[in-house]
């Protein structure tokens, strides 16, 4: 086997395919990159239990073959080439790697202890990549880290016809987002739960690829983009139903600029101590963000809507309340209150939410005991 590509899009494309591959694995092989060069392609790959990735490029193949070689390895060699053309060959046991004078050397694993790369499952239909991207950031900040209760640290995927819905809830706070996508078949349905982890890394490494084809079975999900492809398990287990718990029963409704709220919850909770509730005070026209106690607080108020006649106060954990409010892409952020310790609904406005269309993106707090 032996290939000559460029630096740059050798260095991009192991480590595209190496995102996948474990931290630390029991079994060699799952560290290893597979390498496969024929006529002017060059295809690298690499899985572990969880997911699978290949990216295929550019290649000019002077000897057709493959090699496996720890990824890792490659990508810090990757990471320190100089630029312009590299030659890579296989040499014995060995696989080369030179460019401009510098050369390197690493082991090849063994072929036959190699896993098959898994096949994609059926397509379902395609999203804008950039859009997807930045659903999947929305509502990522409230996936729980918990991994004594898997499911909670998965972001659900939804598909009905032509929407498909992203959400993810910790038991605290729950975000939802929708998109509009196209589906293969009108009647395209599914509802899994995907690692907020894996899926963040996923829509990050796709996000400027245009449009993103999606496939899914009842075991993983995979998305292809030209040369790209990438698969995941799925996780066990479904994400509770968010339409009930999003019905809030004769809300009072507040709204704010979002950009001079979210700065000024972030300048008052420097004081807020651990998880020290943050406090909002909507009344006059105005709020009032709050924290801190006795001689260590902070203030500071700002101009609001209150469409009520009752003045309301409620406070939140301000790292979920910066979470929450920095997620949103809007002007204007309207707030949906029952009051001290009860669900509040979090809801991003632009100039065309006003059409009456449903909110594309929600994020619904627990309130905690205000400050005394």
């Amino acid at each position: 086997m032996e290939f000559r590509t460029e630096r740059s899009t050798f260095a991009d494309a192991v480590g595209w395919a190496a995102r996948v591959l474990p931290t630390r694995s029991p079994v060699p092989v799952l560290g290893g990159l597979l390498l496969e060069a024929d006529g002017d392609r060059l295809r690298i790959s690499g899985l572990d239990y969880e997911a699978s990735a290949r990216i295929e490029v550019e290649a000019e193949t002077v000897r057709p073959g493959k090699v496996l070689v720890m990824g890792r390895r490659l990508l810090d060699i990757c990471r320190v080439l100089p630029k312009g053309p590299v030659d890579c060959a296989v040499e014995g046991s060995r696989f080369s790697v030179a460019g401009d004078g510098a050369r390197f050397g690493l082991s090849v694993l063994p072929l036959d202890d190699c896993p098959a790369l898994p096949e994609l499952p059926d397509f379902r239909g395609e999203v804008d990549a950039e859009a997807f991207a930045a659903a999947v950031a929305q509502v990522a900040v409230a996936a729980g880290r918990d991994d004594a209760l898997p499911v909670l640290t998965g972001i659900r995927v939804g598909l009905d016809g032509g929407t498909m819905t992203l959400a993810a809830t910790d038991r605290y706070r729950y975000a939802v987002r929708s998109l509009v996508w196209q589906p293969e078949s009108p009647d395209v349905a599914a509802d899994v739960v995907v690692s907020a982890r894996r899926l963040t890394e996923i829509a990050r490494s796709l996000d400027r690829s245009g449009t993103v084809r999606v496939a899914l079975d009842g075991g993983s999900i995979g998305f292809e983009n030209g040369g790209m492809r990438i698969t995941s398990r799925l996780l066990e287990g479904r994400l509770p139903r968010h339409d009930k718990l999003f019905a809030l029963d004769r809300p009072i409704v507040a709204s704010a600029d979002l950009g001079p709220l979210l700065d000024a919850v972030r300048r008052v909770a420097v004081v807020a101590e651990g998880d020290s509730p943050l406090q909002l005070a909507f009344c006059d026209n105005s709020v009032h963000v709050q924290a801190g106690y006795e001689d260590d607080v902070a203030s500071q108020r700002l101009p609001a809507v209150l469409t009520s006649a009752d003045d309301v106060t409620v406070a939140f954990n301000p790292s979920y309340l910066i979470d929450a409010l920095a997620s949103f892409d809007a002007s204007v952020v309207r707030f949906e209150l029952l009051g001290p310790g009860q669900r509040a609904m979090l809801t991003g406005l632009s100039p065309a939410s006003d059409d009456g269309a449903r909110p594309l993106h929600q994020h619904l707090l627990m309130s905690v005991k205000p400050l005394v």
